[in-house]
């Protein structure tokens, strides 16, 4: 059996390369998608200690799973919203480079 500690260390992994692309992508797609990344790292993390306090009852493992639905749906509720104001902003200014899109003014 896999321990912990592995699943952990994945998703700290997948956490920091999520990051990156936050940091160092000028595409908003793509630090859409890194923060998605970011988000599933999370989750991996969360359904890892679900997994090992599972041991304790099968409340404790409901709790964790329960966390990840709540992420899931937020995570799907941010693509939503955050895609519907990227193809409004890419009808006025034709473009998704976040460099050219600091200014808001008209």
């Amino acid at each position: 059996m896999i321990g912990t500690e592995y699943y952990i260390a994945l998703s700290a992994i997948i956490f920091s390369i999520g990051t990156v692309g936050v940091l160092s992508r000028r595409s908003a797609i793509m630090v859409f998608l890194s923060i998605e990344l970011m988000l599933n790292a999370a989750n991996l993390a969360m359904v890892a200690f679900a997994r090992a306090w599972a041991s304790e009852g099968a409340l404790a493992a409901m709790n964790g799973q329960a966390a990840v639905f709540i992420i899931l749906a937020i995570a799907a509720a941010e693509v939503a919203v955050g895609l519907g104001i990227l193809v409004a902003i890419f009808r006025y200014r034709e473009t998704t480079e976040l460099d050219l899109l600091s200014e808001m003014r008209l």
